[in-house]
């Protein structure tokens, strides 16, 4: 997976439509090569970027889970944690 594409479900608060769309455009992104399309592909990137963002808001609403809904801060702690160790001089 993308490194900059962060898990969405199950926390609290739900993800909101921005972290949705920027999950979208990082996917558009990674596998159309292009981090700014052309003119020419300009109008299907976008395109592309609204309908991943759609469908995976909806994938979102219906994922079920028995799991607590797990904390933001704390698992962003987590991310900088096993960063700092992995990168550690």
């Amino acid at each position: 997976m993308c490194r900059n594409i962060r898990t969405l479900h199950n926390f609290d608060p739900p993800a909101t439509s921005d972290e949705i769309a920027a999950a979208a455009l990082q996917y558009v992104r990674k596998i159309s090569g292009f981090t700014k399309p052309s003119k020419a592909n300009e109008e299907a990137f976008h395109r592309a970027v609204r309908e991943i963002a759609h469908i995976s808001a909806h994938l979102l609403e219906d994922l079920e889970t028995s799991a607590p809904p797990k904390n933001r801060e704390v698992e962003a702690a987590k991310a900088r944690a096993r960063s700092a160790q992995r990168f550690a001089a």
